[in-house]
């Protein structure tokens, strides 16, 4: 199994000090966010518009032996204009990055897929796939929601990324992904979340943001997730304020890491599984 370091789990650092961090914590990718999502505080990562710090990312990668597996979020709203993203998806394919996240704040489902069709579009010259996660506090929210858009879209590097947080918050089955084409499985986000939740916007978005737990610590079944899935790498999304607080970024980095080897190694996959459909 192969192992990404998502940015969110660790913003404050610059691409150049995360990529240093997760090498030195033993993860074999990372996954950077140089499109912002615009929440208050939040900080700021231009790989595509600042040629000197997407220099020293790609210096700190060259030095580290670290791949950059994906970047975010082109997200699509009301107002956006797709092209914005060239910037980052250049620099991401640069980078050598190979997905880009998109997720959908906006109802109109025509819009989106038009949208959604435009930035597959767009990325596809960079040979990165675009994969569409649904999140609980978003306008698209579930899998179901997202499958149409995918399948609608007929690009040929569509894909869907499954977060076991968000998963968990929808209210999925493990057994909906088993209709997913395995073509549209290129990474997951993984992480654990607490067992006792409600579906106040407020709440899913401190937990997503801030109070994430580590695998096999809360009430999500993410092993049951994940072995409906092809073997895949899996970006570990884990942002946890307090703890980040307490053991700083490496440790807090390695922690994330070693929770998941563990966890994994306790619930290992199995071949019975049903396999998801081929097209």
């Amino acid at each position: 199994m192969q192992f990404s370091l998502a940015h969110l789990t660790l913003l404050a650092c610059s691409p150049p000090e995360f990529t240093e961090i997760a090498a030195r914590a033993g993860y074999d990718f990372v996954s950077l966010r140089p499109i912002a999502l615009g929440t208050p505080g939040e900080p700021l990562h231009p790989l595509g518009s600042d040629r000197a710090l997407r220099k020293r990312t790609q210096a700190a990668l060259a030095a580290t032996g670290l791949k950059l597996l994906d970047i975010e979020l082109a997200r699509i709203f009301h107002g956006c204009d797709i092209r914005s993203y060239l910037p980052a998806l250049e620099a991401g394919a640069a980078l050598g990055a190979r997905h880009v996240l998109t997720s959908a704040w906006v109802d109109d489902r025509t819009f989106v897929l038009e949208k959604y069709i435009e930035l597959c579009e767009l990325a596809a010259p960079f040979n990165l796939t675009v994969d569409f996660e649904f999140v609980p506090f978003a306008s698209f929210r579930n899998l179901i929601d997202v499958v149409g858009i995918v399948g609608a879209s007929r690009c040929d590097n569509a894909g869907v990324c499954i977060d076991t947080l968000h998963f968990d918050r929808s209210r999925c089955r493990v057994t909906d992904l088993d209709m997913l084409p395995r073509k549209w499985f290129h990474y997951a986000q993984i992480c654990d979340g607490p067992a006792e939740f409600t579906t106040e916007e407020i709440e899913l978005k401190f937990v997503a943001r801030e109070g994430r737990l580590y695998l096999g610590e809360g009430g999500i079944n993410v092993a049951g997730i994940l072995a409906r899935m092809p073997l895949i790498p899996y970006s570990i999304e884990l942002p946890n304020r307090q703890r980040l607080q307490a053991l700083g970024p490496e440790d807090f980095a390695r922690q994330c890491l070693e929770t998941t080897r563990q966890y994994l190694t306790e619930h290992p996959r199995t071949d019975a599984t049903p396999a998801a459909a081929d097209s």
